[in-house]
Order: C-alpha cells, then structure tokens, then sequence
C-alpha cells in the first residue's frame, strides 16, 4: 500500500519512544511505501486536495534514521490510507487541515482518524459523552463557578483545552494563595474555556493510557506514574511509563468506548484513565506504542497495521 503520514517535521520525531515512527518503521517491514507530510504541505489546488509530501525510507540509523525524495505535487486520494499524526496543539491552522481533509475524503482518500471526527471531539471536552465513567467536572471560563467548584470537592486539576502533555495543568486546593492568577492565566481573563475536575487521588498509581485500534482494545495499558513532587503522570512532565495489563474496570470503559468510537471513523484513540475514571479521550495523535511493546513483546505497530490493513481491503 501507498501510505501517507502527515506529521511534526521529521527531523524533531524522538525516534525512540514515537508512535507514529514505530507505525512506519512496522508498515516498511511489510513492503508498504511511506510518504511523509506536513501541514503545510497539504493544499487545495485546481480543485483538488493535493500532497506536496515526500517518499521516505527509513534506516536503521536511530540518528540519521530516514531517506527522502523530492517533494513533488500528488492528490490524496491517490494513496490507499492518509494517517493524520499532526500533534496538538489544535488551533486554526489544525482546524483548517481537518477542513481540507473532510474534503479530500469527499474526492475519495482514506484518512485515518476522520477529521470531523476529530474537529468534533475535543480531547477533555469529549469525556462528557460518557458521564458514568467521569470523576465531577466543570467546563468554564467563568471565576465564580470556579471557584464554587474547589469550594465543593477541595481539590481540583485545572487544565486548558487545546493543549497536550500535560501542558497548562494545574492542582489547586481550598485555600492556594495562587488560586486567582491561576484562573486569570487560564481562562484569559475570563476568555477562554478551561476545565475543572475533581482531583483524583489514585494519580500516583499513574494516569493509564488505553489504546483503542479500530475499537479494540491493546490488552495493555501504560501507565503514566508522576515523578516524585508533580502531580501530572504526562511523560513529557517526567512521567515514567509502566506497561500493565488492562483491569476489569478498564476493560468496561474500552468495551463500552470502542464500537462508539469506531463507528465515528476513530481508528485510533488513546483514553486516559485515573483509577476509575475516565478524564481524557485523545484523538489526534495517540502515544505509548514503543512503551508498550518494549515492555511486554506486544507489538502494537503491528495491531495498528494490521488493522489498517484489513480496514484498506
């Protein structure tokens, strides 16, 4: 298969620990030809979404680890699958590349995930679809609910809405002298929306990543434990990341997510998950593939590709 990946610029890929490295790396071993794009490299000309990527190669070489062609100009539809791995943050110009390909599909590309699908599921926002498995949680930019949302539960995470890794998160208790400048700096002076959830103890156990491909669950999740003195688990905060199997309880969440999930054209998603509760739904660029599989021999680039494979069929 033609296999195109939009993508962060090559060169700043941590080819060590990223998915969407480990996904080529697995789709070359199986013969399939690799083409690397980024954002700006996807453009509507004549009519017609187009491609100004390139064909790639990848090496053995951890440093100098891939070959590229010359850019040249070919529509999206030519490629038998088009794998969106743009990380967030999700502004316009993520929006405007959602936009462009919802209409390349129209003219007949295959894009995993589907990009209204992702335009319409905003990862904190979309936990609210599925309340049974989330800890109380407010969507605001006004103070005072803010600030009657500590006063009830005591203990809260405070985090943006457009960010990743756990950038922007704050914990905030009764009584924070800094509780105001908080809030002032995340909601804009009261003009952006942010959300607030109840904090959840069972954070030093690790924020669990579950991975849904084609809306079954990888029977491991990674767990994302906080280094000592931070309450995020986010490995780019310095979280250290434990492969574990899935529990009776993380398996009800993916068992109930994952037909939803792929039947709106999710191919791969990542649920966050502290102890029982569900507090994320990541749908951009999902991570934890080369964790898991160092771990535990559960090649997960491989249940990705065998699932695209089947799902391109």
């Amino acid at each position: 298969m033609q296999l195109a990946f939009i993508l962060d610029p090559l060169d700043s890929l941590k080819t060590y620990k990223d998915s969407s490295v480990a996904m080529m790396r697995e789709a070359q071993a199986r013969g399939h030809v690799l083409h690397a794009l980024m954002q700006d490299e996807v453009v509507l000309q004549g009519g017609e979404v187009m491609s100004y990527g390139r064909s790639i190669e990848l090496s053995g070489d951890p440093c100098d680890w891939y070959r590229a062609s010359i850019p040249a100009p070919r529509p999206l539809s030519d490629f038998d699958a088009v794998v969106m791995r743009k990380d967030p943050p999700f502004d316009n110009e993520y929006l405007y590349s959602t936009q462009l390909l919802e209409l390349a599909q129209d003219q007949g590309a295959r894009v995993f995930n589907h990009p209204r699908a992702i335009r319409d599921f905003n990862e904190k926002l979309a936990i609210a679809k599925f309340p049974q498995f989330t800890a109380p949680t407010l969507a605001t930019r006004r103070a005072d609910l803010i600030l009657a949302f500590l006063a009830e539960h005591g203990d809260m995470i405070l985090k943006p809405l457009d960010a990743m890794g756990g950038s922007g998160i704050f914990r905030v208790r009764a009584g924070d002298p800094n509780l105001n400048v908080i809030i002032e700096t995340l909601t804009a002076l009261g003009s952006k929306t942010i959300m607030a959830q109840r904090f959840i103890p069972e954070i030093a156990l690790g924020d669990k990543r579950i991975l849904l491909i084609d809306g079954e669950p990888v029977p491991y999740a990674l767990a994302r434990i906080p280094k000592e003195g931070e309450t995020r688990g986010n490995l780019a905060a310095g979280g250290k990341g434990v492969a574990q199997p899935l529990t009776s309880r993380d398996q009800e969440i993916a068992a109930t997510l994952g037909p939803v999930l792929r039947d709106l054209g999710l191919f791969l998603v990542g649920l966050d998950v502290i102890g029982d509760y569900l507090t994320e739904i990541n749908v951009t660029s999902p991570t934890g593939f080369q964790e898991i599989t160092a771990q535990t021999g559960c090649n997960v680039a491989g249940l990705f590709i065998d699932a695209l494979e089947q799902v391109c069929r």
